[in-house]
């Protein structure tokens, strides 16, 4: 199996935060993430690292930025090492491929989702009380069936160990402000609108995703990750049939092996074998692939 990069510890950069993926540094006034093979499921943090999931996340989101870059600003500076801090380069073997230097943005602390299709936790709750977080929709919607309009359906961005929660737009905007209520939402939803025409014409239906945000320089720009298998549902369009689950290109397909073995969503968690973890590699490659048409070498 592939070398799996499960944590970086790069003693004289300043290290920020060590998130559920990503380990953030702060260097020369900006941050470098580093995105690891680390996988979160239920907001548990997987004992296995999945071989190449960081540079998959780091190839898939410089392709968005790249191709969203006309309709939102985005945080994104460079991904090739030669042009990092001089401090850096001797870590090259550690941050190739798999990093991004990026502005220092301040995190606005909602997650930003938009759902296009019915899935997932929306799907059980739908079935219980007729809604999504709390947005009523029409009677008679099967599961995964595709919604009349996106919906945007924002959450609180919980520390790990602890799960996102969703909230109703009110409760967002007490926390923002209507002012950046309103951008952020907007701009979630014109960019799934966007994300999710060109996915469709590779032959990939994009279900949701989340997305997030910050200031910097007296503006909202998109920050972190964006459209990638672990913030997204990917389904392949030439298997796709409503009223049932989908196959997916993302970490659904662990997600259903936990389920399976009854995991609580708390930690600890169960070992995953060697067959769902690479499964799993293959699955966040071939995402790549089929959104982007890269192969990683």
């Amino acid at each position: 199996m592939e070398n799996v990069i499960l944590k970086t510890n790069f003693e004289d950069v300043k290290l920020v935060n060590r998130g559920k993926v990503r380990d953030i540094y702060e260097v020369d006034g900006k941050y470098l993430l580093v995105s690891s093979d680390r996988l979160s499921a239920f907001d548990v943090i997987m004992n296995e690292g999945i071989p190449s999931k960081g540079k998959i996340l780091t190839e898939i989101s410089k392709f968005w930025f790249e191709l969203l870059k006309d309709d939102v600003e985005n945080h994104l500076i460079s991904t090739d090492v030669d042009e990092y801090p001089e401090i850096l380069k001797k870590y090259k073997d550690q941050l190739e491929g798999r990093s991004m230097l990026v502005k220092k943005a301040k995190l606005i602390p909602i997650e930003c989702i938009v759902r296009g299709y019915i899935s997932g936790s929306g799907w059980n709750e739908y079935k219980k009380m007729g809604t999504i977080c709390g947005v009523k929709l029409r009677d008679g919607l099967v599961e995964s069936e595709k919604l009349d309009e996106p919906i945007f359906t924002p959450s609180t961005k919980a520390e790990i160990g602890l799960h996102d929660e969703n909230i109703s737009d009110e409760q967002a905007i007490s926390i923002v402000g209507e002012e950046t209520f309103k951008f952020i939402k907007e701009t979630s939803i014109k960019i799934y609108k966007k994300a999710y025409d060109y996915a469709y014409s590779k032959g990939i239906i994009l279900a949701d995703t989340k997305m997030e945000f910050g200031y910097y320089d007296g503006k909202i720009i998109l920050i972190d990750e964006v459209l990638t298998p672990d913030s997204s549902r990917f389904w392949p369009l030439n298997d796709f049939e409503k009223g049932r689950a989908q196959a997916s290109f993302d970490k659904q397909y662990v997600r259903d092996y936990l389920l399976s073995v009854n995991f609580n969503k708390q930690p600890p968690p169960p070992t995953l074998p060697e067959e769902v973890i690479i499964n799993t590699s293959k699955k966040y490659k071939q995402a790549l692939f089929e959104l982007t048409g890269q192969e990683l070498s």
